[in-house]
């Protein structure tokens, strides 16, 4: 049984544990070739997100149900979450070394994502959309929050469709142990600062885009 001291030596080392479904106790690792990572402090936002978020009713809120998130990113047709690894991030979490992002539009549950930090590394696990925009509205407060609390990689494992038109891009493994490696000697506090409001996301990156 894969304990989170395990765990954690994995993501230091670059692998990280995923099931074949949620039936399956089994745990693998796995180090891609290519590695996901996406800017912090920079996704990009489409002109259309920039005005859903200008017209209020969002908020993100940090590790407010830690365990309700990842079980929402499990609850799929297909999904690498088992039961096994459901536990293992709730240890971490409880542990100081996994957070959540939750979206909320209108007080009401939209999307979020949860993953595991380690120095100034953040590896994001898996988001979840209830509403249009519900994950994207995730992406854009995790690269806010990141940068404000001192994090230098986001690493996404896998570059997807979507994370790639946020901003998203892919490395190879020797660049990706190099920032990894970087980011490892560094200190970052998830939890140093709350999310930022909607208005002050919305003013900082219409500014800067």
């Amino acid at each position: 049984m894969l304990t989170p001291s395990q765990l954690l030596t994995g993501y230091a080392r670059g692998v990280f544990p995923m099931a074949e479904s949620a039936d399956d106790d089994r745990l693998y690792w796995f180090d891609p070739p290519m590695r996901g990572v996406l800017p912090i402090g920079g996704v990009y936002a489409s002109r259309s997100l920039l005005r859903d978020l200008r017209r209020g009713g969002w908020s993100a809120h940090l590790d407010s149900d830690f365990d309700r998130i990842v079980a929402i990113c499990g609850d799929r047709d297909t999904t690498w979450i088992n039961a096994p690894l459901a536990r293992l991030y709730g240890q971490l979490h409880r542990g100081g070394h996994a957070h959540a992002i939750e979206i909320r539009h209108d007080g009401s549950f939209a999307g979020g994502l949860f993953g595991v930090t380690l120095g100034a590394a953040f590896f994001g696990e898996s988001m979840v959309s209830a509403r249009t925009n519900g994950s994207k509205m995730a992406l854009l407060w995790a690269s806010d929050h990141l940068a404000r609390c001192g994090f230098t990689l986001f690493d996404t494992q896998f570059l997807t469709p979507h994370l790639a038109r946020m901003g998203g891009t892919e490395i190879g493994r020797e660049t990706y142990q190099k920032r990894l490696s970087l980011a490892l000697k560094r200190v970052a506090d998830f939890t140093a600062h709350e999310p930022r409001s909607a208005d002050q996301l919305w003013q900082d990156m219409t500014q800067t885009s």
